[in-house]
C-alpha cells in the first residue's frame, strides 16, 4: 500500500460538537480531505468553546476530535456563501453533517438538493432521530439516547438511579456508524455513477446495539436488568471481584476458563459441585458461586491475583483508572498515543485512531484554526482570484467584519 487509503476521498463536512467531527476524524485519518466548514456568525463549531482548557476559540475538547482537518469559514445561509459551497460540492465525494434531522433540508445539503450539481454526491446525515418519524425535530444529546434507548437501564448496580456510561458511547458509536454509511455510499456512487442519501441517527445507533438483549426480549419476552457489579446477564463468572487493595474483572466467557480458574483460586472442588457445572447451572447459582469467589478474591492483592490468572490463561484485567489505561505497555505498543503540535497549546498529546489499515498513522497535523484554510481553499481548490474573493468578502460569503451592515 503506498499512500494513506483515503488519501482519493474529499469530504465536506457541515458538522459540530462531538459525534459527527468524531466520525469524519476517523476518515481524515485515514487520509480523507475533510474540510470543515464552520460558520463564522457564530464563532466556528461550539465545539471551541468546552472547557476545561478552552481560550481563545480553541479547546482541548475540539483538538481531541477535529486533528488531521481543515477549516473553512463560510456562511451557508447567506446567498453568496451558498456559491462557494456548491462549488465546494463539484469537487467532493461527500458532504457530511451532524445537524438536527429537519436541518439538512433547510440548508439543502440532501442528494436531492445536490444531485444537479454533483450527481455522485453522498450526503451524510448525523442526527439524534434521523430524518423520518416523530422526533425528527427534537434536539439530541447522548445522555438523551442513552436514557431513551434503555442504555441508564442497564448501568450500574440493582437499586441505583439510572446511570449513563462514563463515556459519550451513543456520540462515537454515532460516529464510527456514519463514518462507515459514508464510504459505503461513496463506494456504490463510483460503481454506479449515483450518488445517494446516508439517512443515519444516533436513535438508531443506540437502540441497534441493545443487540442480543435486543432479541431476548423481542423473541421471548424477557425483561433485562441491571446485575451487580457489571455482571454479563448470562455469564458467571463474568464481572468485578474486589480483591485486597483494589477491584479486578474476570471473564469465563468459555467453559475452558472457569476450569482453568479453580486450580488458581484452590477450589478444585468447584469443578464437580453440580451447581456449577454448566452455564446454565452458574447461571441459576449465580448468587451462591459469587458468594464463594468473594470470599476468595479478598484474600490477595490485585497484582497478584492478574499475574497468576494471566498466567493460566483466564481472561481477566485490573479495573484501571484513565491514568492508569494511558500508561499501560500495550498503549504504547499499539501506538495509541500520537501528538501534535498547537501555537497556543504546545505539544498535545491524543490517543489514536482505533481503525487500522496498513501501516498505524504516526504523523497527525493538529485541529485547524476558524477559516485557516479558507483562502488556500478558495485559490487553489476552487482556482478564484483576489477580485472574485474580495466580491464574495464583500457580500459577507465569509462572515461579516465586526461593525459591517448585514448585505443587501
Amino acid at each position: 500500500m503506498t499512500g494513506l487509503p483515503l488519501s482519493d476521498i474529499r469530504v465536506i463536512a457541515v458538522e459540530q460538537f462531538g459525534a459527527g467531527p468524531f466520525g469524519s476524524m476517523q476518515l481524515a485519518d485515514l487520509g480523507a480531505t475533510v474540510v470543515k466548514i464552520e460558520d463564522p456568525t457564530t464563532g466556528g463549531d461550539v465545539g471551541r468553546q468546552v472547557p476545561p482548557h478552552a481560550e481563545a476559540g480553541d479547546s482541548l475538547y475540539f483538538e481531541a476530535v477535529n486533528r488531521n482537518k481543515q477549516s473553512f469559514a463560510l456562511d451557508l445561509r447567506n446567498p453568496a456563501g451558498r456559491e462557494v459551497f456548491l462549488d465546494l460540492v463539484r469537487g467532493a465525494d461527500a458532504v457530511y453533517s451532524n445537524l438536527r434531522g429537519d436541518v439538512p433540508e433547510r440548508l439543502g445539503i440532501r442528494y436531492a438538493d445536490l444531485a444537479d450539481v454533483n450527481p455522485t454526491i453522498v450526503c451524510c446525515s448525523l442526527s439524534g432521530f434521523g430524518m423520518t418519524g416523530p422526533r425528527v425535530r427534537q434536539p439530541a444529546y447522548d445522555p438523551i439516547l442513552q436514557g431513551l434507548s434503555g442504555w441508564m437501564s442497564l448501568t450500574g448496580d440493582p437499586g441505583s438511579p439510572p446511570e449513563k456510561s462514563g463515556l459519550s458511547m451513543v456520540d462515537y458509536c454515532g460516529g464510527f456508524v456514519a463514518a462507515l454509511s459514508l464510504l459505503a455510499g461513496v463506494h456504490a456512487a463510483r460503481r454506479d455513477g449515483v450518488g445517494t442519501d446516508c439517512d443515519v441517527s444516533l436513535f438508531d445507533t443506540s437502540v441497534s446495539l441493545l443487540t442480543y438483549l435486543a432479541t431476548w426480549h423481542l423473541s421471548r419476552g424477557d425483561r433485562p436488568q441491571r446485575s451487580r457489579r457489571s455482571a454479563h446477564p448470562s455469564l458467571v463468572p463474568f464481572q468485578t471481584f474486589r480483591t485486597r487493595d483494589g477491584w479486578l474483572v474476570i471473564a469465563c466467557a468459555k467453559e475452558k476458563f472457569w476450569t482453568r480458574l479453580l486450580p488458581v483460586i484452590g477450589r478444585e472442588d468447584l469443578g464437580s459441585d453440580g451447581r456449577f457445572a454448566t452455564f446454565a447451572d452458574r447461571l441459576r447459582h449465580r448468587l451462591e458461586l459469587e458468594g464463594i469467589l468473594d470470599a476468595v478474591f479478598l484474600t490477595r492483592d490485585c497484582e497478584d491475583w492478574i499475574e497468576q490468572l494471566t498466567e493460566a490463561g483466564v481472561p481477566c484485567a485490573p479495573t484501571n483508572d484513565v491514568t492508569a489505561a494511558l500508561a499501560d505497555e500495550q498503549t504504547a505498543a499499539r501506538g495509541l498515543v500520537v501528538s501534535t503540535e498547537h501555537p497556543r497549546f504546545g505539544e498535545l498529546r491524543h490517543v489514536n485512531s482505533a481503525v487500522r489499515v496498513g501501516p498505524v498513522r504516526t504523523r497527525h497535523t493538529r485541529a485547524p484554526q476558524l477559516g485557516e484554510h479558507t483562502d488556500r481553499i478558495l485559490r487553489e481548490v476552487l482556482g478564484y482570484d483576489t477580485e472574485r474573493i474580495a466580491r464574495l468578502t464583500e457580500r459577507q460569503a465569509f462572515g461579516a467584519a465586526p461593525g459591517s451592515p448585514a448585505p443587501q
